[in-house]
Formats: structure tokens, C-alpha cells, sequence
């Protein structure tokens, strides 16, 4: 049996295999509420054989949201749509999972089709919050630093969309705390300078991160799986380090309460410098694995089967997550199944592709 085709167990959770399809922003949502496009898109992907699909970062409030297209979980008709993207994920045999979020100081900016710039309020823009008043870019909108009282409503809100998830019929839910957003600008001290509970030193830093944790599993059922996405790395001088990132994974290992960290990196600042090449970020996943004991989810410009597969059998990672590559072909797993000589149950409906 090829290793990238191998069932994985997360808690009660079975996933047929050890592709998922990382969570990407459609911009396509009207006040938070998806349509039709989110439904073939991540319809697409589950019948194409992956063995996660997980929903794109998915915002916990309005002012949360990335863009004015951006995905919300927090009211009553947003929650009934969840319901149908989870419906047709398992419908088409792959796990669903749901990506939670709040941009911070990275919301209220146009889609990327549009420049991505910052909205003014003028422009149907919003306030943005964060850990300070310093703006992502030095002409951008100073965010409004939160309080003891903002922060818990916003702790609040992501327990209350956990909940919604859990109605929603997903099975995964997972915390993003990377790329810039808020739970990432509270972790990083290039971003979080404050010198109050919420920030100083590492595990001050962190605070807010468990807080949303214990929010989230006060509403996530014990025998369902938890995911974190981080940065694993800030990429910029004065900013997260692996070393950082492992430490945190001991942290959240020795709670309990979390199942896989999604290793990704930067987004934070910038002027970051990347250094990318084809799985430049596997490193990370494999030494939080190892450094932790949780399970990993490696990202970042995988798209060869037999690449995908060394990693699962190096044991640099417990999952790949693909972007990119899923969004040129929904079939890919399907396609490496063919390549590396796996079995693989197909939808009827695709048998002729396969056989051909």
C-alpha cells in the first residue's frame, strides 16, 4: 500500500488518505454567506479524492473577515450553507473540516483580483483590531488595540463559531493562528509589544491562542479532531523562529486538546524574506513533529506524487495539505493513486477516467 494512501486516525475521525485540501480563500461570499461556487469548488475536490477537504478561513465576525468576500460563521443562514459544504464533502467520501478565523490587522482589504489594498471606510472598509495600533503597512489605517473586553468577545466568538461548525455536521475544525492574522500577531514578538497579560514573553504571548483553544473545545466535541495552523517561522529578524514554533507545540501537546499542527510560515510582516522552493516548508512540520510528538501537516509548492509520498514515508509529516496544485486539478489524488500503483475507491462515476 503507497504511505500517501494509507487511512490516518485523528480521535473517532478515519480520513481514506493522507491528502487534504488546505484551506483557500475564494472571495466569493456575499456578507459572509458562500453560494454556489464554494459548493462545485469543494465538491470538486472531494470527489477528486482527497481524503481531507477543509473550507477556507472561515471568520468568526464581520469585522473579522479578510475581504467583503471572505466566508463568516456567524449567524443562522451562514451556519445552514456550512451544512451544505459539509454535506457534499461526505457525500463524496473525504472528511470535512473547517478553517476558523479573524484577520486582525489584515482585515478590511479589497480581493486580490482587485489590488488587495486596504479599503478606506469610505469604500465599504471596516475598523481592524490588533494586538497594538501599528498597521500591517505604514499607510494603512492604525487598528484599534484590544482590550481585556474585546479580546474575550473575540475569544467568545470563536467558541460560538466552533459550535456553529459542530451544527454544520464538520468533523474537523481547525485554528488559524498564522499568516499575519490576529492570533498570529499576538503570538509573534514582532507584533505583540505589549507588556500586560496578553503580551511579553513567550507564554504571555501565547495566552490568547489558548484562550481561543479552551473557547473552541468547550463547544467541539471531545471525540472529534482539533487542528492549529501556524507560522512556523516569521521569515524577519526579530520574529518567530522554529525553535519558537516547537516550543509552542510542547506547550499545546501537553494540553491535550490538539490533534495536528498545520505548518505553514510567514505572512506577518511585509518585508519578510522567503526563501521558497519546491516543499520549502516541510523542514518545519518535521521538526514540530519531532520535537513535539503531535501530528503534522506539511505545506507549501508540493505537487509530485512521489514527492508527496517521501514525505509521509520519511516520517517528515502526517498529512500533506495542497493548495495550488488542487486548485489546477481537483483530481490530483485520484491522479497519483494512478501513478503510485495505489487502490483506491473511486465515485462510479469516474471509473473510466481511472481505467483509461
Amino acid at each position: 500500500m503507497s504511505s500517501l494512501f494509507s487511512p490516518i486516525v485523528l480521535r473517532s475521525v478515519t480520513a481514506r488518505n493522507r491528502i487534504a485540501v488546505s484551506p483557500m480563500c475564494q472571495y466569493s461570499a456575499v456578507d459572509g454567506l458562500g453560494n454556489d461556487w464554494h459548493i462545485q469548488n469543494l465538491g470538486a475536490k472531494a470527489a477528486g479524492g482527497a481524503g481531507i477537504v477543509c473550507v477556507e478561513a472561515t471568520h468568526v465576525s464581520p469585522d473579522a473577515r479578510i475581504t467583503p468576500g471572505c466566508l463568516g460563521l456567524w449567524n443562522d443562514a451562514q451556519t445552514a450553507f456550512a451544512a451544505r459544504l459539509a454535506g457534499i464533502i461526505t457525500q463524496s467520501g473525504a472528511v470535512p473540516a473547517i478553517q476558523i478565523a479573524h484577520a486582525g490587522r489584515k482585515a478590511s482589504c479589497a480581493r486580490p483580483w482587485e489590488g488587495g489594498a486596504q479599503l478606506g471606510l469610505a469604500e465599504g472598509g471596516w475598523p481592524t483590531v490588533g494586538p497594538t495600533a501599528v498597521p500591517f503597512q505604514p499607510d494603512e489605517r492604525a487598528p484599534a488595540a484590544l482590550d481585556d473586553a474585546a479580546i474575550e468577545t473575540v475569544i467568545a466568538r470563536f467558541g460560538e463559531a466552533a459550535a456553529r461548525a459542530r451544527r454544520a455536521g464538520f468533523q474537523i475544525v481547525e485554528v488559524h493562528a498564522a499568516h499575519g492574522y490576529l492570533l498570529h500577531e499576538f503570538l509573534s514578538p514582532l507584533t505583540n509589544t505589549r507588556d500586560d497579560s496578553w503580551g511579553g514573553d513567550a507564554e504571555r504571548r501565547g495566552t490568547l491562542l489558548m484562550r481561543v483553544i479552551d473557547a473552541v473545545r468547550a463547544e467541539w466535541p471531545a471525540e472529534l479532531p482539533l487542528f492549529v495552523r501556524v507560522s512556523a517561522s516569521d521569515w524577519a529578524e526579530g520574529g518567530l523562529t522554529i525553535d519558537d514554533t516547537v516550543a509552542l507545540a510542547r506547550r499545546l501537546a501537553a494540553r491535550g486538546d490538539v490533534d495536528l499542527i498545520d505548518c505553514s510560515s510567514g505572512g506577518l510582516v511585509p518585508d519578510a524574506k522567503i526563501a521558497t522552493g519546491p516543499g520549502y516548508q516541510v523542514p518545519f512540520a518535521e521538526a514540530v513533529r519531532r520535537g513535539s510528538g503531535l501530528a503534522t501537516g506539511a505545506v507549501g509548492m508540493i505537487d509530485d506524487p512521489q514527492q508527496a509520498q517521501a514525505i509521509i514515508d520519511s516520517s517528515q509529516a502526517d498529512l500533506v495539505l495542497l493548495a495550488r496544485a488542487l486548485l489546477a486539478d481537483p483530481a490530483w489524488p485520484l491522479r497519483a493513486a494512478k501513478a503510485l500503483g495505489a487502490k483506491v475507491n473511486l465515485p462510479p462515476q469516474y471509473l473510466r477516467a481511472h481505467l483509461s
